[in-house]
């Protein structure tokens, strides 16, 4: 008894061996080559990507430069009365459209009137005493210089008629131009003297701005170039603008050349004074390449872009144009038509698999070079 007690003993301290000993070889092949077939497996497992893209279009591309500006009068008049006197009858208001030569009010001209007439009769006086010595001029029954003297005094009689008939006209104020009666300064019955203000005259047609450019943009702008015009004061429309004449010079102090634009109005509802902001097309390119602005990936400031193909983000290098708002020109590293990441492509890796899961229309076409803010703009 004994000694069964002695081997089953020595039975119970060498299974446990043995059961240790398996753990291990155990724990060796689960680490070992079934190990590494997992870890492939998880591998292979990984999930593409979810990205959004967006298709590379093409369309024509507009550069623009912009600027503000107040609109000013091409011809404006400072009526002034020429001769002194009461104001009889006025003819025209404030808004009145007026023509060049109209007569817009008319003064007291009774004594003008008969200073003409007085003029005129002694003009009549000498023209008679004048042809009467002309046959006696020629028989020489008169002497030469008494001759001379006569047609002296004929002559300067003439022109006191002529001036005083002038004087009469002047009671009669006319426009200067044609335009718009924005201001009277006299009422009937007013006494006025002679350069003492009577209207303002304002030519409407055509209204112009003066925009001052920075000279860097003097290649980039020419006489003829359109513009669109927007007015702080009547928001939501739309005018046409253009560029009439360049200065050829550059301002040395302030580094800018004077641009003149026309702004169309056929409406008559744009006034001078009014504050707009233009924006001048200076290049077009047909058939560009366009992609998002959200599509660009910078890095040590060279762009790229990510475009879709089998599934699988392929990176691009590119070289960007004109920009505004949400889209770039591509000038060179696509050809148009490829899907391109917009969303999720932050730090995508070249290659990765991916998994589209939206797209949008395709990109606006119409772009804009950056706006340049111009100091001074406002007024001329």
């Amino acid at each position: 008894m004994p000694a069964l007690n002695a081997t089953a003993l020595r039975l119970l301290l060498i299974v446990p061996l043995f059961a240790l000993a398996a753990c291990e070889i155990g724990g060796d092949a689960a680490s070992g080559g079934d190990g590494d077939g997992t870890a492939e497996e998880a591998e292979e497992e990984t999930p593409p990507v979810p990205v959004e893209v967006r298709v590379a279009s093409r369309g024509e591309v507009v550069a623009i430069y912009t600027g503000t500006a107040s609109l000013e009068s091409d011809e404006d008049a400072l009526v002034v009365a020429k001769v002194g006197g009461e104001i009889e009858q006025l003819f025209v208001e404030e808004g009145d459209r007026v023509r060049a030569g109209q007569v817009l009010a008319r003064l007291d001209g009774d004594r003008l009137r008969l200073e003409m007439e007085q003029a005129r009769a002694n003009l009549r006086k000498l023209q008679q005493d004048y042809e009467r010595n002309i046959e006696l001029n020629e028989k020489g029954l008169v002497s030469a210089g008494a001759f001379e003297n006569l047609k002296f005094d004929l002559d300067s009689q003439q022109a006191a008629y002529d001036l005083a008939k002038l004087e009469l006209d002047y009671t009669e104020i006319k426009a200067p131009i044609s335009g718009i009666v924005s201001d009277r300064f006299i009422k009937v019955g007013n006494t006025i003297s002679v350069s003492d203000p009577a209207f303002h005259i304002t030519d409407l047609d055509p209204l112009l701005a003066y925009l001052f450019v920075p000279e860097r943009e003097f290649r980039k702008l020419r006489p003829g170039q359109t513009a669109d015009v927007t007015l702080d004061a009547i928001p939501g429309d739309a005018y046409q603008a253009e560029i009439l004449r360049i200065s050829p010079v550059v301002d040395p102090q302030t580094g800018t050349f004077k641009v003149t634009l026309a702004v169309a109005d056929s409406e008559d509802r744009l006034k001078p004074g009014m504050f707009g902001r233009f924006q001048i097309v200076y290049d077009r390119r047909e058939n560009a390449v366009m992609v998002p602005r959200m599509a660009i990936v910078e890095d040590d400031g060279k762009n790229a872009v990510y475009v879709v193909e089998q599934g699988v983000a392929q990176r691009r290098s590119v070289q960007t144009g004109y920009s505004r708002g949400e889209n770039v020109e591509i000038l060179d590293g696509l050809a148009g038509g490829e899907q391109i990441i917009t969303i999720g492509q932050a730090g995508l890796a070249d290659g990765a698999t991916v998994d589209v899961i939206g797209a949008d229309g395709d990109a606006v076409v119409e772009v804009t070079s950056p706006e340049v803010s111009v100091a001074g703009e406002s007024g001329g």
